[in-house]
């Protein structure tokens, strides 16, 4: 073994001294001229790109919200207090006999889980009694059952006039109000929907807007979720 430092050893001259170029030197054999040219994304693309994943994200969101909507109201009882909104519950033949027919012509055209029929008197006046007749089941499209329900009405009654949507209050869904006639002339009716429940009432010898105020009260004392 030699003592000469490494650095003193004569270079091996069986090898060609290593060139260096100003090419850079290529790391991949893939040929840059079978490669697929990448063509830059324009503006126009990315607004629109944006625009369909805002798009996807609202609708998203939407469905989670009818979603929740679903589950908050889709179980749903409907009670008879013996009271109500200032109405006492009318407990006749007659009356159950009303009520129960109301109920099972309604229950002919909507599946019911449950079927749900009262009559409240007026202490004041017997002719403004209010007839309360519906169920409770699972509704996916509320307003669409409960503008049926008001065009079966109206092939009963004769056409429901000036129906308009009116305020549902703290339980939400959709609730609606009109005129129709009958043997007493015309009277009020409205009707609420919402994903567990769908009811009508008639109010013989009310306008409307009261028609409205005094449903809501009835419907915040009788619905439970």
């Amino acid at each position: 073994m030699s003592d000469a430092h490494l650095t003193e050893r004569p270079v091996d001259g069986g090898s060609d001294p290593v060139e260096l170029t100003e090419e850079p030197i290529e790391l991949s054999r893939r040929d840059p001229a079978q490669e697929p040219e990448r063509r830059p994304v324009s503006r126009r693309r990315k607004i629109v790109l944006a625009a369909l994943l805002a798009a996807g994200l609202a609708g998203a969101g939407v469905l989670g919200l009818g979603g929740w909507r679903v589950l908050q109201q889709k179980d749903t009882t409907l009670g008879q207090p013996t009271e109500v909104a200032g109405l006492v519950r009318d407990d006749s033949e007659r009356a159950r006999s009303t009520a129960d027919y109301l109920r099972d012509g309604l229950a002919a055209d909507i599946e019911l889980d449950r079927g749900y029929g009262a009559v409240y008197s007026d202490r004041g006046d017997a002719k403004r009694s209010v007839l309360l007749f519906g169920g409770t089941t699972l509704l996916w499209q509320p307003e669409r059952d409960l503008d049926t329900l008001f065009g079966l009405m109206a092939d009963e009654t004769g056409r429901v006039a000036g129906l308009r949507e009116v305020d549902a209050g703290r339980l939400g869904g959709v609730m609606k109000c009109g005129t129709t006639s009958g043997d007493g002339g015309d009277f009020a009716v409205c009707g609420w929907a919402d994903h567990g429940s769908v009811v009508m009432g008639m109010f013989p010898g009310r306008t409307v807007d009261a028609a409205a105020a005094l449903f809501r009260d009835i419907r915040e004392s009788v619905q439970t979720r």
